[in-house]
């Protein structure tokens, strides 16, 4: 059983989550909170794996939220939403240690599998929103104080890394950069999993934030890195 905790500060979002979750035979909502403060609160009384966690909420925002939560290690990952046109913070979120973000206006079967990925240990970074965030907000915001990563960053990385993780970057699941690159999926885990161990990243939503940071891949208007090149593993 997945246990999650909804936070935001709209009593009827989270109802609504509540009704698509508790709907599903391996999900289970725990509780409920209405802003950052009262869910670190919540977290101290009850076990969760899941936390669905607003941006935009009053007293302790979620990106605050979402940092303490993820300071602390063993404890749950966090699922970032966002409201698209409004939610630059989305970014910090994650760099904060969110394990990836979702539009409110997801279809359910969109959240549901969000949840299980994020529980399976893996990181939601779909196209078609990973992608728009990260161009429209990236280089634009602080970064807490600390100088952002150059691109020495990746001299640790071979070549075929780097090319993984720019297609990482790009949003594009294994099986995509696995055809592109004329390798199998497991060795594009494989590589992936290097990659991380390597620049000491958590997961895939880390690797696309450090991508676009160290400018291996380039914001809209600045043009992107050309398709990564065939060449030996």
């Amino acid at each position: 059983m997945i246990r999650v905790v909804l936070v935001d500060d709209q009593d009827l979002v989270r109802a609504g989550f509540r009704m698509v979750l508790d709907a599903q035979s391996d999900i289970e909502v725990v509780g409920e909170a209405g802003d950052g403060d009262s869910a670190l609160e919540l977290l101290q009384t009850v076990a969760a794996d899941i936390v669905v966690m607003d941006v935009r909420m009053p007293r302790l925002d979620g990106v605050e939220a979402t940092r303490r939560v993820c300071a602390t290690g063993g404890g749950p990952r966090v699922l970032i939403l966002t409201t698209f046109d409004l939610d630059e913070y989305a970014y910090a979120a994650l760099k904060a240690g969110a394990s990836g973000f979702l539009l409110k206006d997801a279809r359910p079967p969109d959240l549901i599998s969000a949840i299980r990925s994020i529980h399976s240990g893996d990181a939601v970074v779909a196209p078609s929103t990973t992608r728009r965030l990260l161009d429209r907000f990236v280089g634009h915001l602080p970064v807490g104080g600390q100088d952002p990563p150059t691109s020495e960053s990746l001299d640790v990385l071979t070549r075929r890394e780097r090319e993984v993780l720019t297609l990482v970057a790009r949003g594009l699941p294994n099986t995509e950069i696995a055809d592109r690159l004329y390798v199998s999926e497991t060795t594009v885990k494989t590589h992936v999993g290097r990659i991380l161990t390597k620049l000491d990243l958590r997961d895939r939503v880390q690797a696309v934030v450090l991508a676009y940071e160290t400018g291996l891949v380039k914001t809209r208007g600045g043009g992107t890195d050309s398709t990564a090149a065939q060449g030996p593993e």
